[in-house]
């Protein structure tokens, strides 16, 4: 396989200016990334696939390791409240990703995200359960996403919409799948700063690029950046992306996770960047689910139908 048979290979420079609803230059999405870690599991591999660790020496997956457990932990128990905090004195609109185990073991979370209106997007069974596991089994993939469906919904109330994989790792057949269970869009890629559509044998599904680079573990956890190294990353891809949408507009998304973000030097560059970007015309902080029904309306408009 040379490239991918979902979508079309189409460089910027061969589509036309995306203009986003309303007059906005630049669409700014925050990711919360609310995951759930089993404290074990039944092989020595380590447990924490695609997530950076507290301690770098991790134990085998069969041994209990409550430095990193505990350190992702504080999450649930402080760094999620204190976002919670920071983006209702901010006014800011967010999304929010939960593992199916989150829903059921961390309820009190899901209920209060629901509760603000945020959108929330199905993120796994848990976040060690990585779907690439799954390449060339769709049936148990197919089950394993029914089964994250019933949980969401047994919870937020209605069945997800949207979709990101943890690690960000998914299969060839995850668009399939999760265009055939219901799914609108997926935020599993890395390739763009615009939104695109993907093809399905079910039909048509958006997908709503994410990013790696902008994010509090490539910043802090695998970067050691000070708050202030942090707000001049996040402003400096701001800048560009924004002076870029005078012709043709972009997506910026900054993923975060409540054990690291929700640490206070982290929250200070979260808020400074918070009010650098709304004091800017032009920025809209959409949900995805807004993204995704605009698009799935206008997209031949921006990117011609092959």
């Amino acid at each position: 396989m040379l490239s991918s048979d979902h979508y079309p290979y189409v460089p910027r420079s061969e589509r036309q200016p995306l203009n986003w609803p309303g007059g906005h230059r630049i669409a700014v999405i925050f990711t919360i990334n609310c995951e759930f870690w089993p404290m074990t599991w039944d092989k020595p591999e380590p447990l924490y696939p695609g997530g950076p660790a507290t301690i770098p020496h991790v134990l085998p997956g069969d041994v209990l390791d409550y430095a990193n457990w505990t350190w992702r932990e504080y999450g649930h128990r402080v760094g999620v409240w204190r976002l919670f905090e920071e983006f209702d004195r901010s006014g800011v609109p967010t999304s929010c990703t939960i593992n199916a185990l989150t829903a059921l073991e961390r309820r009190q979370i899901v209920e209060a995200a629901h509760e603000r209106g945020w959108e929330i997007l199905a993120h796994n069974w848990s976040q060690t359960d990585i779907m690439s596991s799954y390449s060339g089994k769709p049936g148990e993939e197919r089950d394993v996403i029914r089964r994250i469906i019933d949980a969401y919904t047994g919870v937020v109330g209605k069945p997800p919409r949207g979709w990101l994989s943890s690690s960000l790792r998914s299969t060839h057949e995850s668009p399939h799948l999760l265009k055939e269970l219901g799914f609108d869009f997926m935020a599993c890629y890395l390739n763009d700063d615009q939104p695109y559509m993907m093809q399905t044998r079910h039909g048509p599904l958006v997908q709503i690029p994410y990013s790696n680079d902008i994010n509090d573990f490539a910043v802090f956890s695998r970067g050691s950046m000070a708050a202030s190294g942090a707000f001049e990353r996040f402003r400096d891809e701001f800048d560009i992306l924004y002076e870029e949408s005078a012709a043709s507009g972009n997506i910026m998304n900054i993923g975060l996770h409540p054990h690291v973000m929700g640490r206070g030097f982290a929250v200070k560059a979260l808020r400074e960047f918070i009010a650098y970007v709304k004091d800017v015309g032009g920025v809209w902080f959409p949900k995805r689910e807004e993204i995704e029904d605009w698009y799935a309306e206008n997209h031949a408009s921006h990117i011609k139908p092959v």
